[in-house]
């Protein structure tokens, strides 16, 4: 029967529709053929997936990255980074970097930052003289930054599925984070001597001063966020509820860059998100508990376990698994499937549920660069008008240090989990 139920969502998928349609549909089609449960079951876990408060700091998240693109905040960001880091051999890539960093820590989705960041940071590198698939790759490898460091939609579904702490999940984050971007600007620095790109400009501490002056108000939004919740401030869902309320006030007031139409845009495009992003978790709660009534996470278990019982091994295992799914689904249905499969056998050799949240969101979004459903190729397929193909093939050796860091992340659980335990022990 759980053959049956994995088939049902496949075909589903193949005949295109949604992942929260498959997962749900099929969920259900299996409740009615088996009668092993009550129908109303259905409905219960449907609204019960997402009855949740930590779940409500995912629309304000979503809203808080928007109104930013919609104000054009990124262009302050870029400026800032430019002028600290434009300085080295290459600086348009480390650029890049850079602001990624700065604006992972207020958007929290990888999307946002390829689509927000990507089009000043691909044409700033081209008309500086940079080979447009390297423009590329460096800016898809960068997004990938946005939902490992606070905050992380990702994360926040992670939290809820694996009943984690979110506070200690985001503060896990800003270590492998920061390891990330050091990774790629050291591959960076190599692609820069190779093929002798620019210096982008001399550091002046002028330069810097007068950036960080006009970007202030932007680049206080991940103090905001990420000091609150550090020093109890706030709840992670209070954090996005600031985040929200601070950038329609920058949007509005400071830079009044945002008109109603957009306002307007912006907040339908935030629901139509939301929904999207609720409705695949309400179908893969259903999931979810079939497979945990069907006892498929403990016999999961039973098989990795079965391999090796050797802690390197089994966490090998488990990247192996979700480096495969990251290349076929996307990343909020792989969270909310693979989470009560997995987090089973992460506990069976004492790996702690924030760790493992880290490295699954970290393995996931290297998923976001590999074909054939790499969303962040996609995006930045349209944005540089460069075929799909071609940015999966420039892309390809920027994942080289995201895996490095990967490892690092998975076998020194230190990495991830020291921080977190300093501030909120």
């Amino acid at each position: 029967m759980t053959a049956f139920l994995i088939i049902g969502i496949l075909v589903l998928l193949v005949a295109g529709f949604p992942i929260g349609v498959a997962l749900g549909g099929a969920s259900m089609v299996w409740v009615y053929v088996t009668q092993r449960v009550p129908d109303f079951i259905i409905m219960q876990r449907l609204v019960g997936g997402v009855n949740s408060f930590p779940l409500l700091a995912v629309p304000f998240f979503i809203y808080a990255g928007n109104l930013m693109n919609a104000a054009g905040l990124t262009s302050h960001i870029f400026g800032f980074a430019r002028s600290l880091v434009g300085w080295m051999r290459g600086g348009l890539g480390h650029v890049n970097v850079g602001a990624s960093i700065i604006f992972a820590g207020m958007s929290g989705a990888a999307v946002a930052d390829a689509g927000g960041l990507g089009t000043i940071e691909i044409k700033a590198m081209t008309d500086e003289g940079y080979d447009k698939d390297v423009s590329v790759a460096i800016t898809a490898a960068s997004s990938t930054i946005g939902p490992i460091i606070p905050p992380s939609l990702p994360l926040v579904v992670y939290g809820v599925m694996a009943q984690a702490s979110i506070g200690r999940l985001f503060i896990a984050g800003i270590v492998p984070g920061f390891l990330m971007g050091g990774a790629l600007m050291i591959l960076i620095r190599y692609f820069a001597h190779k093929r002798d790109y620019p210096v982008d400009a001399k550091f002046k501490v002028i330069n810097v001063v007068r950036s960080l002056w006009k970007g202030l108000p932007a680049l206080f939004t991940p103090v905001l966020i990420i000091g609150g919740i550090a020093l109890g401030v706030f709840t992670p869902t209070e954090a996005a509820i600031a985040a929200s309320a601070y950038s329609l006030f920058l949007g509005v007031v400071v830079y009044r860059s945002i008109t109603f139409k957009q306002f307007v845009a912006v907040s339908l495009d935030t629901l139509e998100t939301t929904a999207i992003i609720l409705f695949i978790v309400a179908g893969a709660s259903i999931f979810a508990w079939i497979l945990t009534i069907m006892q498929v996470p403990a016999i999961f278990a039973q098989i990795i376990l079965g391999i090796s019982e050797n802690p390197i091994i089994v966490l090998l295992l488990i990247n192996i698994v979700l480096f495969v799914i990251g290349f076929f689904m996307e990343t909020i249905a792989a969270i909310t499937i693979m989470v009560p499969v997995l987090l089973p056998v992460a506990l069976s050799i004492g790996v702690d549920p924030v760790h493992l949240g880290i490295f699954m969101i970290l393995n996931l979004m290297i998923g976001l660069l590999t074909p054939p459903v790499g969303m962040v190729l996609y995006v930045l397929s349209r944005v540089a008008k460069m075929p799909f193909e071609d940015c999966a093939k420039a892309t390809a050796v920027f994942i080289i240090p995201l895996v490095i860091v990967l490892i690092l992340v998975t076998f020194i659980p230190q990495v991830s989990l020291w921080l977190p335990n300093l501030i909120f022990n």
